[in-house]
């Protein structure tokens, strides 16, 4: 009976040394294996932007994943977007709510028959080209930012994809033309858009918009330049970056790329949103603005009351005409050509 027990024990005793042997052969065998699924690394090193081997010849070609282009989708489709919506869409409800309540700005006084010479026929045509070209772009620009959203409910991803298609080159390939009309209207229209004092005490009667007489003004009110120095400067911001973004002849990184859109939409959605107001003082909102810029001339009470000292200047010239008479009144010099005198 005992050597049974003792028989019974050794195999046990064997049994146990043998278990904690297999286990000490496992745990060695798992602390010498790389458990981590090597595709996972790969993707993960690609991700933080390690460089591997690539038979793609030229810039970024070694770079199989570009990380920053998650953070520039979400900021497009997200925060930029609906940011310019709602200031986009917050003017267009102050201009409709103001001139429901308030109305356009009319003339204080009769018309007088006397017709003002207020812009030449070069003057018009840069202003109208340019005014087409940066509605086209806007047009086609909101389209590529909002077209997902509301253009594909209405038409179709297979109509909304064609359209799409036009847009993008619409917009591509007048961007240039747009850049060009901007060089050149800050040029003619620099000299007479330079600030002065009095410009301040038209921002501080809000232009006269509510009663208590309109403030002096000479050929640019303050409102009219600082829209100009809007588009000269949010305007250039505009301008850079879109051909950036249509001349990809710079060397840059899809990084540095994704940033100069970025920039270029917000840019483009504050330019927009600046532009309706505007487009609502130029044609709803003042009696009278509207035709000045279609026929180039302006009814002497009108630049009587909004563009006093500008009218003032004409007359000290000599250029105001007497009722009844034909002649039109040259305009001032611009930055291009300097009085005779």
């Amino acid at each position: 009976m005992a050597a049974v027990m003792s028989s019974i024990r050794n195999r046990r005793l064997w049994q146990v040394t043998g278990l904690v042997l297999l286990l000490l052969s496992v745990g060695l065998v798992a602390a010498t294996v790389d458990w981590n699924n090597p595709r996972a690394e790969l993707w993960r090193q690609v991700r933080e932007g390690v460089e591997g081997y690539s038979a793609v010849r030229g810039l970024e070609s070694g770079e199989l994943i570009q990380a920053s282009g998650e953070v520039w989708r979400r900021w497009r489709n997200g925060p930029l977007s609906w940011a310019g919506g709602l200031v986009l869409g917050g003017v267009v409800l102050i201009l409709g709510l103001f001139h429901l309540l308030h109305g356009p700005q009319r003339l204080e006084k009769p018309r007088t028959g006397i017709r003002v010479l207020r812009w030449s026929l070069g003057e018009r045509v840069l202003h109208w080209a340019t005014a087409v070209l940066f509605i086209l772009l806007s047009l086609t620009g909101l389209s590529l930012l909002y077209g997902r959203r509301l253009l594909i409910p209405l038409i179709g991803h297979e109509t909304f994809a064609a359209y799409l298609a036009i847009a993008k080159f619409t917009h591509n390939l007048i961007g240039p033309l747009f850049v060009a009309c901007l060089i050149v209207m800050g040029l003619t229209w620099f000299r007479d858009n330079l600030w002065r004092k009095i410009d301040w005490d038209w921002f501080k009667s809000f232009g006269g918009l509510f009663g208590g007489g309109h403030p002096h003004a000479g050929r640019m009110n303050a409102g009219e330049k600082a829209w100009f120095w809007l588009l000269m400067t949010v305007g250039a911001v505009v301008s850079v970056t879109g051909l950036l973004l249509d001349l990809p002849l710079f060397g840059l990184e899809r990084e540095s790329l994704q940033l100069s859109h970025i920039l270029h939409v917000a840019a483009a959605l504050i330019v927009m949103a600046a532009s309706l107001g505007h487009i609502y003082i130029g044609t709803l909102g003042t009696e009278g603005a509207l035709e000045g810029m279609i026929s180039g001339k302006v009814d002497l009470s009108w630049a009587r009351q909004h563009h006093d000292l500008w009218l003032e200047e004409l007359q000290q010239a000599g250029r105001l005409p007497r009722q009844g008479e034909r002649p039109e009144i040259e305009r001032p010099a611009h930055f291009f050509r300097p009085d005779a005198d």
